[in-house]
């Protein structure tokens, strides 16, 4: 009887303690499938509290169901909104583009990508914002007394630091 025990212990020792969730691909990302809708959406890139809320507001999903729960038609529509969302302009993330002049969103690579491009004109043209980044210094008007020392590793650290070359031998003390 005891063996038994005994062994139906060791079985469940063996057993792995890992839960196996699905992951779910959105947008070219892989998303979690343990996680809720609302706060995996956030995962992505350009989608922020706000946009993943007003996407299952708008779809009439349960923000707080499982991601792997989610139906294939569920997950196109997501997308398909997620690429041209039909929201007022102050929630979008590119407004009045520079290039094209109207209001859109971007999401993942093109937004990684047209942020690239926006430093790089700024950087062409001299702006102000631009001759900062050049430097490495801060863009929005921090103060840079105390922080952000650029190239801190090559030039080492700011401080009192022994020299290498010289080793001190302790002497003994004279008697009187």
């Amino acid at each position: 009887m005891e063996k038994h025990i005994e062994e139906s212990k060791v079985e469940e020792k063996k057993k792995p303690l890992i839960n196996e969730a699905k992951l779910i691909r959105i947008m070219g990302k892989d998303l979690s499938g343990d996680k809720k809708i609302f706060f995996g959406l956030t995962k992505l890139k350009g989608v922020s509290w706000s946009i993943a809320n007003a996407t299952c507001t708008k779809l009439r999903i349960n923000p707080y169901k499982k991601i792997e729960e989610l139906t294939e038609q569920e997950i196109k529509k997501i997308t398909e909104f997620l690429k041209n969302p039909e929201l007022p302009a102050f929630m979008l993330n590119r407004r009045k583009d520079y290039n094209l002049g109207d209001d859109r969103h971007l999401i993942g690579a093109d937004f990684d990508l047209q942020k690239e491009f926006d430093i790089k004109r700024l950087k062409k043209i001299k702006a102000y914002k631009g001759i900062r980044h050049m430097l490495g210094q801060p863009v929005r008007g921090q103060r840079t007394k105390s922080h952000f020392r650029s190239n801190r590793k090559s030039k080492g650290a700011v401080g009192v630091a022994k020299s290498k070359g010289t080793k001190t031998i302790a002497k003994p003390a004279k008697q009187k």
